[in-house]
């Protein structure tokens, strides 16, 4: 499969890597020397202790290793020379201006190769630990996110919300991209219908066949209502690691003839025990589906 057919990337495996620095560095060298053109990062502030929260249903806890992102986009932007994407950023749980700021200072330092992903999250213990409400995160979501484009794009903002105020203010230095592209995750219709009014591409959270057709359907439907060209919001499908190139390439098919622009390797969950074994997994990758440069 051509490099050119849509843009590969992979998932940086930080539950998987502990809090090894020189693991980043490294994975972050690989990654642009193999030719991938964006690593993709999940987002946990806190991880809840089982032992107290019974019964735990999450797939993380509070043993699950989870590096900060802007902080690590930062370093990552100085090693790998690539685009670097948030999958997801749960931006309820933070203060806007504040996220606002930090996707700039990305935006910035990677020369405009930066897409902010976001999402409502599952874990209202997380929320609880940061002071914010769970119950209504997708109406402050929707929120959250025009705030940020009008702090991208205007030199001073004027804004009085349901739950948020902005009076006479503004960020500077202001991004390369204007706005910065904003990538929703979801897997609710509430999702798909934000996604089709105002995402700039999503993330889905279901293979392609017949469940991911009626999402699309549902984000064009929400689009065109939206005055909106659907064919502009961009997909970023995900495909385990495979040692079989030809599965691995199959898969990544099938995400293009979904309909995706994007696809990322993921590596973890395969038994991996350090960086080197998830890079080498990436080599094949890459030579699996052509993606070197």
């Amino acid at each position: 499969m051509a490099a050119s057919a849509l843009r590969i990337g992979t998932i940086f495996p930080q539950t998987e890597l502990g809090g090894d620095v020189g693991a980043v560095r490294a994975y972050g060298e690989k990654v642009n020397e193999l030719g991938f053109t964006h690593i993709g990062v999940y987002d946990h502030v806190l991880g809840a202790d089982p032992e107290i929260h019974k019964p735990w249903m999450g797939p993380y806890d509070v043993n699950t290793t989870f590096h900060e992102p802007f902080v690590l986009f930062g370093f990552l932007a100085a090693v790998a020379d690539v685009e670097l994407v948030s999958e997801v950023f749960i931006l309820p749980q933070r203060q806007t201006a504040l996220v606002a700021k930090q996707a700039i200072e990305v935006d910035l330092l990677t020369k405009g190769r930066f897409r902010l992903g976001v999402g409502v999250g599952w874990n209202e213990v997380e929320y609880e630990a940061l002071d914010k409400e769970f119950h209504n995160r997708g109406k402050r979501l929707d929120e959250q996110v025009e705030i940020m484009r009008a702090l991208w794009n205007e030199p001073v903002v004027t804004f009085d919300g349901t739950y948020e105020k902005i009076t006479g203010a503004g960020l500077a230095p202001r991004p390369i991209q204007r706005p910065i592209p904003v990538w929703f995750g979801g897997r609710s219709r509430a999702a798909y219908e934000r996604i089709g009014r105002t995402g700039d591409g999503w993330f889905p959270m279901t293979p392609p066949g017949e469940k991911l057709d009626r999402a699309k359907l549902t984000i064009d439907a929400a689009a065109v209502a939206a005055g909106r060209d659907p064919k502009s919001i961009g997909m970023e499908g995900q495909v385990p690691w495979s040692a079989d190139p030809d599965k691995l390439q199959r898969d990544v098919q099938r995400w293009h003839e979904g309909g995706a622009t994007h696809v990322s390797v993921n590596t973890m969950a395969q038994g991996f025990t350090n960086v080197d074994e998830h890079l080498a997994a990436l080599e094949q990758a890459a030579s699996a589906l052509g993606v070197r440069q």
